[in-house]
């Protein structure tokens, strides 16, 4: 019992210590605390007394709860977060958007937004400062030099100059950068604008003069993607027959393009059977583009045609659908095989020019297959002029589609077998240049002119079936045996129909501007619902009409502006010709839509005439077509063509007066005392429009 108990008591000493039982090392470490604590007082946030002073340190007790006060909440940082997650998901959506714009539309996206951008910007700035003291100049985008200064204002120590000069010139260049950036069909558009500057701002004309140059080439890849796609799966060297590593009996094709422009490239090739043939290869990326590209064309024509109040966009179905047919090439070689067809039936021009046959077989919706053309470009005046080298009875290398002399194929199989990449591979075929390389085929420009004028106007008072495109990019010259010039047309994209109604309209249009037949013309352009008569007669001459006698629009115009500053009167015209497009497009329905592409022809042809130094006098021959074609249409009764032909009789006795005034600057132009007829058209069209404040620039082709 006794044992028991003092076990019981040494347990409970040994679970309940008094103070004065703690051993030894434990009582040292509690008073050195306390040394300390009494030395260093210590603080803890929270803890009573307005110090936040805990008091003596007490060992082995944690503060409690509520001596530690209310808790903090942790930073988060919400907004951060936020913005860094909308920064992720807008860089993935932009990428995702970027990825699946450049594979599946060619970056078609990205283009119409660019093009919305900047259509947006140059509308605001002439709403803005089309006045002749500007509010705000807006010079966002704009470099301020070069690409010839209007004289609208200074662009030293790139401050931007004012006035109406200095807006053209700076949205004339962000048009340009845009349709030069774009590509494609921005480069078409480009050069249509281009090919209209009679009737464009100088600083435009300038600018887009520079529309012409040869546009990038695709990679072979890409050719060889686009032949695959459109002949079932087979390769180049199926499809053609060509060898690229020099293999015997097979032709040969050179993988770098001869001509790369902004819808194809073509490429050379020498077939097994020894034809030599071009063949034009779209761009893979246009059929990508092309529904972007006109669905941005339509938005921005139709926010113009509001906002600028401009009966633009009535036009704008019938130009998208004359752009679309451009870039099918079935429809190319339809239309190219109807004009050989309608040349070759025409006794005053078969034999004069030449089209090509399309190779069919070896065609499709993006590749085209014609003859191959040896000869020069319309634009090379000095090689088409100088003396012929080639031989007494001999002409160009191809006339009349004879088939060209074989080069030497041995070596050009050799040359692969050891280069696999070489491309030089046509013979260049220039013996007809002499020994020291400096002959031409000795061809008169009068002749070369007179087959061109011939050949579109039968295109447009006989046949209505026009080459819209005869630009000297689409022209070869070649010289034929006798001496005579064989002309050769090209790229047959772009074509206009015209009804039978409308073409026999046209040829009595013509006849009567040459005739000054103001009852006649005003019954003929209000049958097309055009109100400025004298202003559409014109412009369809490309030189001011005279007939309109004291109501002619720009004797009118200098009668209302006597007493007005230079800017004023700029001005007031470029407000008035807005006002004359309104009038010549008075009645959309009515107005023939044709009329658009069959003025871009007329004006080429005068481009060139006066390129060629104005040879011919083409407003009598275009006259003379159009009388013509009224008594040799036989839609109409024969009593009708009976009295057109006597009509006809008595034109051309009025239209030799005319040859009295074209001799007349003919001789002035070999006396060196000025230019040809078309020049001295030029120099009145100037001097009409300067004195509306308005400055013409047709010096397109030079350079």
């Amino acid at each position: 019992m006794l044992s028991q108990t003092a076990t019981i008591r040494s347990r409970c000493l040994h679970q309940f210590p008094a103070p004065h039982r703690l051993p030894t090392s434990t009582t040292r470490l509690a008073q050195t605390h306390r040394f300390l604590t009494s030395t260093t007082p210590k603080h803890y946030p929270g803890r009573g007394g307005s110090g936040g002073s805990s008091g003596p340190f007490e060992p082995l007790r944690p503060p409690s709860p509520s001596s530690l006060g209310a808790p903090r909440v942790a930073r988060s940082f919400h907004r951060t977060r936020k913005f860094l997650r909308r920064l992720f998901v807008l860089s993935a959506v932009s990428g995702t958007l970027y990825v699946v714009d450049d594979h599946l539309y060619a970056s078609g996206i990205a283009r119409s937004l660019r093009t919305f951008g900047t259509g947006l910007l140059v509308a605001i700035d002439y709403k803005l400062n089309f006045r002749p003291e500007p509010v705000l100049p807006l010079t966002v985008g704009t470099t301020s030099s070069h690409h010839g200064d209007s004289g609208g204002g200074t662009h030293k120590d790139g401050v931007e100059g004012e006035g109406i000069p200095e807006l053209h010139r700076r949205n004339a260049e962000r048009l340009f950068n845009l349709l030069r950036r774009n590509g494609g069909l921005y480069l078409k558009i480009g050069q249509a604008i281009a090919m209209q500057s009679a009737v464009l701002p100088p600083e435009f004309q300038r600018m887009f003069a520079r529309m012409f140059d040869d546009a990038p080439q695709d990679e072979w890849a890409d050719v060889e993607r686009v032949i695959r796609d459109d002949f079932g799966g087979r390769s180049v060297e199926e499809v053609f027959g060509v060898s690229f590593a020099g293999t015997e009996g097979r032709g040969v094709m050179e993988r770098t393009a001869r001509a790369s422009a902004s819808v194809a490239q073509v490429h050379w090739a020498r077939l097994p059977d020894g034809r030599e043939v071009a063949i034009k290869i779209q761009k893979p990326e246009i059929a990508k583009q092309i529904g972007w590209d006109l669905w941005a064309f339509k938005v921005v024509t139709k926010v113009y045609t509001l906002w600028f109040d401009l009966p633009l966009y009535s036009l704008v179905p019938f130009i998208t659908e004359r752009l679309m047919l451009e870039t099918d090439f079935e429809n190319e070689a339809k239309n190219s095989e109807l004009m050989r067809e309608l040349v070759n039936s025409e006794p005053s021009l078969r034999g004069r020019v030449y089209v090509p046959p399309v190779y069919h077989e070896l065609s499709s919706k993006r590749v085209l297959t014609t003859e191959w053309i040896e000869g020069i470009r319309l634009w090379d005046k000095e090689a088409m002029t100088s003396p012929w080298r080639g031989g007494h009875g001999k002409g160009s290398a191809g006339v009349h589609g004879e088939q060209l002399d074989p080069p030497d194929m041995a070596a050009i199989r050799r040359e692969l077998r050891e280069n696999l990449n070489s491309q030089n591979l046509k013979p260049e075929r220039t013996e007809w240049k002499g020994r020291r390389g400096k002959g031409g085929l000795g061809l008169s420009t009068k002749e070369v002119m007179t087959t061109m004028v011939d050949l579109f106007s039968a295109q447009i008072f006989k046949w209505g079936v026009v080459h819209c495109d005869p630009h000297p990019g689409n022209i070869f010259i070649r010289r034929l045996p006798n001496g005579k010039p064989e002309l050769v047309l090209i790229d047959h994209g772009l074509y206009v129909y015209m009804s039978d109604k409308f073409r026999h309209e046209y040829g009595v249009f013509w006849k009567a501007l040459m005739t000054l037949d103001n009852k006649k013309i005003s019954e003929v352009t209000a049958e097309w619902g055009i109100k400025a008569a004298d202003l559409f007669a014109s412009a369809t001459l490309m030189r001011p009409y005279e007939g309109g006698g004291e109501h002619n629009f720009h004797k009118k115009l200098l009668r209302e502006m006597e007493g007005m500053t230079a800017s004023e009167r700029s001005y007031e015209m470029q407000k008035r010709m807005k006002q004359g497009i309104r009038d010549v497009l008075a009645d959309e329905d009515k107005w023939p839509k044709e009329l658009i592409f069959i003025g871009r022809n007329m004006r080429i042809v005068q481009g060139n005439n006066q390129y060629m130094g104005s040879p011919v006098n083409r407003v009598k021959m275009m006259g003379e077509w159009a009388s013509r074609s009224l008594f040799e249409d036989r839609n109409l009764p024969w009593r009708d063509r009976l009295g057109n032909m006597w009509r006809h009789v008595l034109f051309k006795a009025v239209l030799t007066l005319t040859d009295v005034a074209f001799y007349f600057f003919k001789l002035r132009q070999w006396l060196g005392r000025g230019g040809g007829m078309e020049d001295e058209v030029e120099a009145r069209m100037r001097d009409v429009a300067k004195e509306f404040g308005v400055e013409l620039q047709h010096d397109l082709f030079e350079g």
